[in-house]
């Protein structure tokens, strides 16, 4: 399964792992060293730490609630000159510094 897209998902500033963007709709996997260090937490309850990728038709709820809404999504929207429906690419402008522990990069840091 190709992915047209891939997010690098940062947990403290550390590589957790991979949201991809694909034909069939979104992946997501942590990153095996992620999974081996000592003290981990998962991304969401959504998203228990396992070896296993996970699936959707569409974008995980936990990822879709880290974009902006409402005035802020306007301005990210107009600035980047992204549709408001294209979900994965606003997860990928807005949500470099989050807020929380969880944070989105277009690169692998």
């Amino acid at each position: 399964m190709d992915a047209f897209r891939t997010a690098y998902v940062y947990i403290r500033n550390i590589f957790a792992g991979e949201l991809c963007e694909t034909d069939e709709g979104y992946t997501f996997s942590y990153d095996k060293q992620y999974l081996n260090r000592e003290t981990v937490s998962a991304v969401s309850l959504t998203l228990p730490l396992s070896e296993e990728t996970y699936t959707s038709k569409t974008l995980f709820p936990f990822f879709d609630g880290l974009i902006p809404e409402g005035w802020l999504l306007g301005i990210v929207s107009r600035n980047w000159k992204i549709d408001t429906k294209d979900r994965f690419g606003l997860l990928l402008i807005a949500c470099k510094d989050g807020i929380g522990n969880v944070s989105i990069r277009e690169e692998r840091i």
